[in-house]
């Protein structure tokens, strides 16, 4: 397309991106027309990418990382005759695949979801992680990113990571319209402040005027040319480019145009372009996947070894079997054990540093090309990636998550470096798997397990050394449990998970010798649960007796409670759980003064009884 032809293109997106809008009576058409010019050049000059085949190996990757310039990307595909000009007009409708903000769950052209603004850049850097080291496949990465969100930290936290891994595979191209959402930007139109900022992580800067046709074609141009840095274009735009009554005029964000009508006409009306997107070139993907059966580390029952041993050398084993994982680790990897992962395949661990949320993003990212990621740090750590973990959910990606150094057990650190939340923290994630290993054996294989499930999966690991309980021929389905003790005589059953699991074996000892019996059971997964089993020994002893190193809310005693959620009867009840703000001591000490060791457990179970017999 010569310059007037990018031009009309670029004034029907700008028309679409407003009927949409007025369609729907919703949206945020201003947003759009802002980046008309950057959007039109690329889909008809650099963008490789052939859209029957969303999934073609060397397809461009464009991330919309300001999601609510959805009616532009819509347009967009309108425009490559992705969809029609109906299914534009359904735009923010019960049913319609073209949602407010768009996800990869409706449409197979969109890598991620965005509209948690600061996103789209840090998954765009994984993807490009994928493609530089990874996939090797020579395609390019596109992130369109509004100014506003170029106030989070986790854009920065990407543009570090890119500089220093040196994406040149990488282009972020800022729409800069000087508005958001209340008033102007923290830096306006001043293009020279936000290139120094991204000087100094080592891309390489290109300013021009974004509405200018043949300055947004030789900067992509340049940054198609620039070798060992990833390259950001400043664009200097104004938000309702096109329409005199909203340009450059603040209050405008985020409602459709006053006069449709009259706006559409000022733009020169109606168009039915259409453009040919240049396709890809034959690619193939060099991974492979491998059978899935890895051969497992194998501990001897009774041997002391930390859950976070167990992990890290599950993840070697499974990383021989599967040549699609890959590990991610947040400069933790010697805590974690990730780095036995790194020792054996170097080539496929990637070291994100403390940063939680480019690490989780990066997840994100190398899982919407076909990897398998293991992400790990701090269970506590992870709090700092939620908003990232709960998009990632609404992209519906597939990511294993490890928190390592849960809680109290971890001894004298203190409360900042105990995760004590994590386990609500995922249990509220849509479609999330939570497990909790007690030994070294079952840990294995739910490390193994895990690779192949949907959705996101969070695996709970220990800092120190706990007995091995389980042969490592014992297998442990996800959504099930382990009864440990039984008995026609029980008269209340603990349940516990993890490290309280074996303090919850040691007081039933105690308690058995003072001729009470006491049912335990392993409740390994958090989320699924075992409704099934937890409502049988509800029935045979009356009385359940939860015991976690979490916080009280949101953990395994909530998960038990899901299990009588259908209107049947809700056995007594009493949840043991970290209450206190605890402070350093040792992990003996920890769980003493926390209420959640064998004593404590003991004494609640007498309680409990005691209380049940009287009534």
């Amino acid at each position: 397309m010569n310059t007037r032809q990018l031009t009309e293109l670029a004034q029907q997106l700008r028309v679409d991106s407003v009927r949409a809008s007025a369609a729907a009576g919703s949206g945020h058409p201003t947003s759009s027309m802002s980046a008309a010019d950057l959007m039109a050049v690329l889909l008809a000059h650099h963008m490789r990418y052939d859209f029957d085949r969303p999934a073609h190996p060397g397809n461009d990757r464009f991330v919309l990382s300001k999601g609510h310039a959805s009616p532009l990307l819509y347009a967009a595909y309108k425009a490559v005759g992705a969809i029609n000009d109906t299914e534009l007009l359904t735009f923010r409708r019960l049913g319609s695949r073209l949602e407010g903000h768009p996800t990869p769950r409706r449409l197979p052209w969109v890598e991620t979801a965005t509209g948690s603004l600061g996103q789209g850049l840090p998954v765009g850097v994984g993807i490009a992680l994928a493609g530089k080291r990874l996939d090797r496949t020579g395609y390019r990465v596109w992130v369109l990113c509004g100014d506003s969100e170029l106030a989070e930290g986790s854009v920065w936290e990407a543009a570090e990571h890119a500089g220093y891994e040196h994406l040149d595979n990488l282009t972020a191209i800022v729409d800069i319209n000087r508005l958001g959402q209340r008033g102007p930007t923290r830096h306006g139109h001043d293009l020279k402040a936000y290139a120094r900022r991204f000087q100094a992580f080592g891309w390489h800067t290109v300013e021009i005027d974004g509405h200018d046709i043949d300055a947004v074609d030789r900067a992509y141009e340049e940054a198609l040319s620039t070798a060992g840095q990833p390259t950001v274009i400043l664009a200097r735009t104004l938000k309702g480019k096109g329409v005199a009554s909203v340009q450059d005029r603040e209050g405008m964000h985020g409602k459709p145009l006053p006069d449709a009508e009259e706006a559409i006409a000022e733009l020169g009306g109606v168009r039915d372009l259409r453009v040919e997107v240049p396709h890809p070139p034959p690619s193939r993907l060099l991974h492979s996947v491998g059978p899935g059966d890895a051969d497992l580390p194998r501990y001897e029952i009774g041997d002391e070894v930390a859950t976070r041993d167990a992990y890290g050398k599950a993840l070697a084993a499974v990383g021989t079997a599967r040549g699609n994982v890959v590990a991610l680790d947040g400069e933790v990897s010697d805590s974690t054990r990730s780095e036995f992962f790194a020792k054996e395949h170097p080539d496929r661990f990637f070291e994100c540093y403390i940063a939680e949320q480019q690490l989780v993003a990066t997840s994100v990212g190398m899982a919407t090309r076909g990897w398998v990621p293991y992400a790990c740090t701090f269970a506590a750590f992870l709090t700092r990636a939620y908003d990232f973990v709960r998009m990632a959910s609404i992209s519906g990606a597939g990511i294993n998550l490890v928190g390592s150094h849960a809680g109290v057990a971890i001894g004298q650190d203190g409360p900042s470096q105990m995760g004590l939340e994590d386990l609500a923290m995922f249990r509220a994630i849509h479609g999330s798997t939570v497990l909790y290993p007690c030994d070294a054996n079952q840990t294995a294989k739910l490390v193994a397990e895990m690779a192949g499930l949907d959705g996101i999966r969070y695996l709970r690991t220990s800092r120190g050394g706990t007995p091995v309980i389980y042969s490592p021929t014992e297998e442990f389905p996800v959504g099930g449990s382990k009864v440990l003790r039984a008995s026609g005589e029980d008269r209340l059953t603990v349940v516990a998970a993890g490290v309280t699991l074996h303090e919850a074996l040691k007081a039933a000892e105690l308690l058995d010798s003072e001729g009470v019996q006491a049912r335990v059971i392993d409740l390994y997964s958090v989320k699924p649960v075992d409704r099934r089993t937890l409502r049988e020994a509800a029935d045979a002893t009356g009385c359940l007796l939860t015991v976690e190193d979490h916080r009280e809310e949101g953990g395994i005693g909530d998960a038990v409670l899901d299990a009588f959620t259908d209107s049947r009867p809700v056995p007594r009840l009493v949840r043991l759980a970290v209450r206190t703000m605890p402070g350093s001591a040792s992990p003996a000490e920890q769980l003493h003064a926390a209420g959640i060791d064998a004593e404590t457990i003991a004494a609640a179970a007498r309680l409990l009884v005691e209380t049940a017999v009287v009534r």
